[in-house]
């Protein structure tokens, strides 16, 4: 979306600011008195027509004043956001005089994520950091009784084992699955399951099926904190509607971020209701960075709250945890 006129960008800056702060509709003349701008009452009147047009404001019941639409909040993150508030530089200087000084990561996310959701009365979510990818060096399949063992080599520090029923069926496919295994790993730390032969695909769907479990698992796990403050959002006062997004946050938080990862770097880490890709997020507004460690993982940094969001705030906090986990896992 191209730049609006100076008017109707000063009154659509103004008509959010009255939202986020009072959660009522606006009329013309109360944004006149309130923000001082330097035009009658019947000229913003105006101006609130044509982004009503544009689909930037939306009028919620007949005779009522204006609120911002879904994307006039996209329009006012892309072109209009002011600097962020005094409270998100006070975070931003008390990050920078963290240390690691914790027992264990977790300590360390659980903190963060508590400053996050305490500064903005939103829920914050913060994933454990992960490895985009996982090359695989060596594969080892060993059968004892009805269980096979799965023996991974990542590289010489990182090492796991998985623990899978085998069929009968499988049994004497293993050795030939294992060559075939390392063939594959050899030539580029992948296995190509379409290059799977056809006599190996009782043990290569057994094998198959685990190591993508054992995936899932690795990239599962966030941190999570201020579900209560969500909740206390008037956007969110009935439970019949928020059944799906407390489904999400409890069974599969990380979720709200992998599935976004990639095209939250198209819209500034910023997703507006149906902007993101699961329906559970669609009344919602996802603020999001992500950090990497010396290692190469990357984890995400995220605040979860109603599309009526201090946006330059929650950005600003957003990237300033970011920022400070790559510090301390540097």
């Amino acid at each position: 979306m191209q730049p609006l006129p100076r008017r109707q960008q000063e009154v659509l800056q103004a008509t959010v600011r009255h939202y986020v702060d009072t959660t009522e509709p606006v009329g013309s003349g109360t944004l006149v008195r309130r923000f001082g701008l330097q035009a009658s009452p019947a000229t913003v009147r105006s101006a609130m027509g044509a982004l009503e047009q544009r689909g930037l404001l939306m009028q919620p019941h007949t005779s009522a004043g204006r609120v911002p639409s879904a994307l006039g909040y996209r329009h006012f993150v892309d072109w209009l956001l002011p600097a962020p508030g005094a409270v998100a530089g006070q975070l931003e200087r008390e990050l920078m005089g963290l240390s690691l000084q914790w027992a264990a990561l977790d300590d360390l996310l659980h903190h963060l994520a508590r400053r996050l959701a305490d500064l903005t009365g939103l829920l914050s979510v913060i994933t454990r950091p992960q490895r985009d990818q996982t090359t695989l060096q060596t594969l080892r399949l060993v059968a004892t009784g009805d269980r096979l063992l799965v023996f991974l080599v990542e590289n010489a520090a990182a090492a796991s084992s998985l623990n899978l029923r085998l069929p009968l069926a499988a049994l004497e496919e293993l050795p030939a699955l294992e060559r075939w295994a390392g063939e594959q790993l050899a030539g580029g730390g992948r296995l190509n399951w379409a290059q799977l032969p056809p006599h190996l695909q009782c043990s290569g769907a057994l094998l198959r099926q685990g190591l993508n479990s054992h995936a899932q698992a690795a990239r599962a796990g966030a941190v999570t904190v201020g579900l209560s403050g969500l909740l206390r959002q008037p956007e969110f006062q009935r439970g019949q509607e928020l059944a799906p997004l407390l489904q999400l946050v409890e069974q599969q938080p990380e979720t709200v971020l992998q599935s976004a990862a990639v095209e939250a770097r198209e819209r500034n880490g910023v997703w507006i209701g149906a902007e993101h890709p699961d329906p559970a997020l669609h009344r919602c507004a996802v603020v999001q960075a992500s950090y990497a460690t010396a290692a190469g993982e990357r984890g995400q940094v995220a605040l979860v709250g109603p599309m009526r969001m201090a946006y330059a705030t929650s950005r600003a906090a957003v990237r300033a945890v970011a920022t400070s986990l790559e510090r301390l896992l540097s």
